[in-house]
C-alpha cells in the first residue's frame, strides 16, 4: 500500500514502538494521527515526528484508554477531524505492579490492553469502511505479545485469583488475537483487514513512568537493554503488516516476523473468540458491537 494520501491513527505513540511506526508513517508520507494519554509527552513526540520526517501532517490527540468515557470522546473528535481511515495501529499496551480497577470497574490491564482497542476499534469502523472503498482497502494492525496462556472468562478482574502482574497482563494481551480472529469473521468482505503482530522483544517502557513496571523488570532492562533490538526494528514487523501488497488480503492472522506463527491454544477455538467478545460489548455498552 502506498501512504501518500492515506491517514493512520497509531495509539500509544509517544515513544517506544508506536512512535517509532508514527515516525516511519509520516517519512512515507501519511496524514498521521498519534493517540497519546500525556499531553506535554504526546506533543513532545508530535514535533520530534515532524522534525524527523518534515511531515506536518502530523497530529496529537489526547485520550486515556483507561477510560471509556475519553474513548468515546476520542473517537468522535477522530470523527470530527477526518471522514476515511486506511490504517489504525493498536500498539498501547501497560502492565501494573498491583491489582486495581478503573472508573469502569475493570482491572486494568484489561481495560488498557484489551478492552481500550475493542471500544476504539469498534468506534472507528465506519471510517475504516469508507477508507476501504477508495479500493486499497483498510488495514487494522493489533499489537500482541506472544505469553502462552489462557484467559478466565469468568475472573476477567482477577477478583477470585492471586493477582499477579504478568499474568494480568499476558491474559490482557492474549485478548487481543481473540479479538483479532473475531473481528475478521465480522469483517469478511467488507475490504478491511485485520491482523495482530507480536513485535518481538525490544526496549521499551511497558509500565510507563510511574511506577506500574515492578523493579524486576527495570533491573533487566537497566542490565540487559543493550541486548535487546530497538523499537525501530520492532515496528518493521508492524510496517509489514500496513504496507505489504502480500498480506493485503490477510486477515484473522498472527503474525512474528512476516509470517504467521502459532497463537496460545485458546486463540484458536472460535467459540472462545465469540465469547469474549459477547463479554467485552457487554463491559463496553456495545450491545453486541460492530462489525
Amino acid at each position: 500500500m502506498q501512504l501518500q494520501g492515506k491517514t493512520a491513527l497509531v495509539t500509544g505513540a509517544n515513544s517506544g514502538l508506536g512512535k517509532a511506526v508514527a515516525t516511519a508513517l509520516a517519512r512515507a508520507g501519511a496524514r498521521v494521527l498519534m493517540l497519546c494519554r500525556d499531553a506535554g509527552r504526546g506533543a513532545a513526540a508530535r514535533d520530534e515526528v515532524v522534525a524527523a520526517t518534515g511531515n506536518e501532517r502530523v497530529e496529537l490527540l489526547l485520550c486515556d484508554l483507561a477510560s471509556q468515557a475519553a474513548i468515546r470522546a476520542g473517537a468522535a473528535e477522530v470523527h470530527r477531524r477526518i471522514d476515511a481511515l486506511h490504517l489504525l495501529v493498536n500498539n498501547a499496551g501497560t502492565a501494573f505492579a498491583e491489582h486495581g480497577l478503573t472508573a469502569d470497574g475493570v482491572e486494568r490491564s484489561l481495560a488498557v490492553n484489551h478492552l481500550g482497542p475493542f471500544l476504539l476499534t469498534n468506534l472507528l469502523l465506519d471510517l475504516l469502511r469508507s477508507g476501504a472503498s477508495a479500493g486499497d482497502g483498510a488495514r487494522i494492525v493489533n499489537v500482541g505479545t506472544r505469553i502462552d496462556t489462557a484467559m478466565d472468562f469468568h475472573d476477567l478482574n482477577w477478583e477470585r485469583r492471586p493477582y499477579r502482574m504478568m499474568g494480568a497482563y499476558g491474559e490482557s494481551k492474549l485478548g487481543n488475537i481473540h479479538f483479532t480472529r473475531e473481528l475478521a469473521r465480522r469483517l469478511e468482505g467488507t475490504g478491511v483487514t485485520v491482523n495482530c503482530v507480536f513485535p518481538g522483544v525490544f526496549l521499551s517502557n511497558l509500565g510507563g513512568t510511574d511506577g506500574a513496571q515492578n523493579r524486576a523488570l527495570k533491573l533487566f532492562a537497566k542490565l540487559f537493554g543493550w541486548a535487546l533490538q530497538k523499537p525501530q526494528r520492532a515496528a518493521q514487523r508492524v510496517l509489514y503488516l500496513l504496507t505489504a501488497d502480500e498480506v493485503a488480503a490477510v486477515s484473522g492472522e498472527y503474525f512474528g516476523d512476516r509470517k504467521p506463527i502459532p497463537a496460545p491454544l485458546q486463540a484458536d477455538d472460535p467459540a472462545a473468540n465469540a465469547e469474549l467478545w459477547r463479554l467485552s460489548a457487554a463491559l463496553t455498552g456495545l450491545d453486541g458491537g460492530a462489525g
